[in-house]
């Protein structure tokens, strides 16, 4: 993920080293120990060493982003930009999630979801497209779906599924 930023924190968790940079200093963004907790359990059983690069964006930036990557024209949750370098790659450079705390917290708002939960929500969904899951079709998604579902009860927070379609049946 392109980034002018300084990289405002870095720490190795269990093997899994993950680097936090608010670019665009919102505020009631999780702390970086979330952040870190969060990538960390994502990760658990699929890699047991890896870099992440999270960057916190502006909805301007979310958009650039997502307009140049995906060609769609709209500021969203989350972007994730897997390396394309081999797994043994030293260090094992996973990839950078770009996630845009202004979407996060209407989306949260809007789902009737703790802010919170939908941060650590998106975190995950990150991590696990870095390391090749999708939800393009229908199967790709239960299984992401599920996986996502696992890690966040271990982590304390419901299903982020549940809500979404008690409101849009």
């Amino acid at each position: 993920m392109p980034t002018t930023a300084t990289k405002t924190a870095t720490a190795m968790t269990n093997a899994i080293d993950v680097l936090i940079d608010n670019s665009c200093d919102a505020k009631n963004v999780p702390d970086d120990v979330q952040f870190r907790q969060w990538a960390t359990a994502a990760l658990r059983g699929l890699r047991t060493r890896a870099e992440v690069s999270i960057g916190i964006v502006d909805e301007q930036n979310s958009a650039a982003l997502n307009q140049q990557y995906r060609e769609k024209n709209y500021a969203t949750n989350v972007l994730s930009f897997p390396s394309d370098l081999p797994e043994d790659f030293d260090p094992p450079l996973l990839g950078d999630l770009a996630l845009c705390a202004a979407v996060i917290e209407r989306e949260a708002h809007e789902q009737r979801k703790p802010v919170l939960a939908h941060w650590a929500h998106m975190v995950v969904h990150g991590c696990l497209h870095l390391v090749g899951f999708d939800h393009i079709d229908d199967d790709d998604a239960d299984q992401m779906e599920a996986r996502e579902i696992t890690i966040l009860h271990a982590l304390g927070f419901a299903n982020p599924y549940e809500k979404e379609r008690e409101l849009h049946p």
